[in-house]
């Protein structure tokens, strides 16, 4: 069994960041991945001659996004087209005088989620019961953070806040494409899932079902609820990791995409909000890059109960766009693709956020055992969680130290 320099326990975006770091410094780097394909929670699916980005669409903080900056290196293009978020499409089922205000009552919600930090740490406790768009407001939240407000650490949620510069891009080719892209370089094995590792001797030895790896370090990129599962055995020294993990959740967060057979009608990349008068709803962008395609988005408890019904959603999905556009667009749409992120077992989710009172879980998570063992992904970033770009700062962040530790 040959000894490698450094073994990187997931091939996302924060595995293949790091991975890349690693290996251009000279190392021997391995990328075990449990599933099929490289790219994580960034998937960019295929279906006659379309693509669409299933996972992470958006380069959030574009303009100091480290995958916005490797694009142009690796061949993909930006395209920096505004989102189409916040403005419904010709005002349908939202009038312009309501867009105005449920706006408004995010700022005023964000407004006293400041006011109120060295206060209660629960975002629902500072929800006004008397506001006709409470139920907008935890609509957003599910879009945002993949969960409600009762399960959201407001000093959590506000350093993510505070540390976006809402410029937004996408990726022509497809942000998961990108990210597989950044991988070329770098040795992987698929289909290898690591369920445990040891660091009793003077090398990690990691136990996969495919037998065992030994290596002077190790960088565990695995998403929380994995980690905080017991589905990879850590070492003792470790129990604050896993501890910190549960403490950081994945929220949930699925995509439908629908053909349309008819673009008529359809300005292109612009957005609708199927109801923005309830909790329960999805949020629908029209022609993404003037495709013919229609890509719908749900997020916390109504993504957990459509993941239980696999028709649920396309059945939800089509009677929203009916009763904005009428009863006709239904035979336009042609459901092609859903993703299911919490169905996935080595995700079991989609995106963290802090549980209250726990948003200095995410130091800990990011801290290393004993100079050896690594951690790295979005849930360990202080500022960018929940984003790609948090998951490359943190892949770069360990890479850094495990070379730091090596020279020492």
């Amino acid at each position: 069994m040959k000894r490698l320099d450094v073994a990187i326990v997931g091939a996302g975006a924060a595995g293949i960041a790091a991975g890349r770091y690693l290996a251009a410094s000279g190392l021997d780097v391995l990328l075990v991945e449990a599933t099929d394909r490289i790219g994580g929670r960034a998937h960019t699916a295929f279906h006659e001659g379309l693509h669409f980005d299933l996972g992470c669409g958006w380069l959030h903080s574009a303009d100091r996004n480290g995958w916005a900056s490797l694009a142009p290196e690796l061949g993909f293009h930006l395209d920096r087209t505004t989102p189409p978020w916040g403005v419904q499409f010709r005002d349908l089922g939202f009038p312009a005088a309501d867009q105005r205000a449920a706006r408004a009552a995010f700022a005023r919600f964000e407004q006293r989620l400041r006011e109120a930090s060295s206060g209660s740490d629960r975002a629902s406790d500072l929800l006004d019961g008397n506001d006709r768009w409470t139920p907008y407001l935890e609509a957003l939240s599910t879009y945002i953070n993949g969960t409600e407000l009762e399960q959201l650490s407001v000093r959590d949620y506000l350093a993510y806040a505070d540390a976006e510069t809402a410029v937004n891009w996408r990726v022509t080719e497809g942000y998961g494409s990108l990210i597989a892209a950044a991988a070329k370089d770098v040795p992987v094995a698929l289909n290898t899932a690591i369920t445990g590792i040891d660091a009793s001797g003077h090398a990690l030895r990691l136990t996969s079902v495919r037998g065992e790896i030994e290596a002077e370090c190790v960088i565990v990129t695995t998403p929380t609820d994995v980690l905080a599962s017991g589905a990879i055995r850590l070492p003792p020294r470790a129990s604050d990791h896993i501890d910190a993990a549960g403490a950081l959740p994945l929220g949930l967060a699925d995509k439908i995409i629908f053909k349309l057979s008819d673009c008529d009608g359809f300005e292109p990349d612009t957005q609708v909000l199927g109801n923005p008068y309830v909790k329960r709803t999805a949020s629908y962008h029209i022609r993404p890059f003037g495709r013919p395609l229609i890509e719908g988005f749900v997020g916390g408890e109504t993504a957990r109960e459509f993941e239980a019904d696999g028709d649920a959603f396309a059945a939800f999905a089509r009677d929203e766009l009916a009763g904005l556009f009428g009863h006709g667009i239904r035979s336009r749409l042609e459901p092609i693709a859903q993703s299911r992120w919490g169905r996935q077992p080595f995700s079991r989710g989609s995106y963290s956020h802090a549980l209250p009172g726990h948003a200095l879980a995410r130091a800990i998570l990011a801290s290393d055992v004993d100079g050896r063992l690594f951690f790295a992904g979005e849930a360990c970033s202080a500022l960018d969680f929940s984003t790609a770009h948090g998951a490359f700062q943190t892949g770069l962040a360990a890479a850094r130290a495990v070379l730091n530790s090596r020279r020492a």
